[in-house]
């Protein structure tokens, strides 16, 4: 399973998962690093096939009104510190990626994973 960490979210995030044996990016590895548009975001997640990770609502209507990117994971928390959604991910990342096995629509809140379809 392939992530692509956006630019709202931390860069620690991505080494998160890759310890826990992902392919994982964030923007700030792309060649133009947080200025990356949505629509470069999108590209890259279709022909990688990575689920991006995101709190931006942009891609939440992307996604709902032409199916890009590939997948996505909706963080929905409000204001998280990095070390709660460092923890969060940990506790939830079985459930998460299991999520994307029938799911291409996951919302991570603080208190439960919401499977949209």
């Amino acid at each position: 399973m392939k992530f692509l960490v956006d630019a709202h979210l931390p860069r620690h995030l991505s080494f998160l998962l890759q310890h826990h044996g992902y392919d994982a990016v964030h923007t700030l590895d792309l060649e133009k690093g947080n200025q990356t548009s949505d629509t470069e975001i999108n590209n890259i997640s279709e022909c990688e096939q990575r689920i991006v990770i995101t709190k931006d609502a942009d891609f939440v209507n992307s996604f709902l009104l032409t199916k890009r990117p590939y997948k996505l994971l909706l963080i929905s928390t409000g204001n998280i510190t990095n070390k709660e959604l460092s923890l969060l991910f940990v506790k939830n990342l079985l459930v998460i990626t299991t999520a994307f096995n029938e799911y291409d629509y996951v919302e991570l809140t603080r208190s439960t994973l919401i499977e949209h379809r």
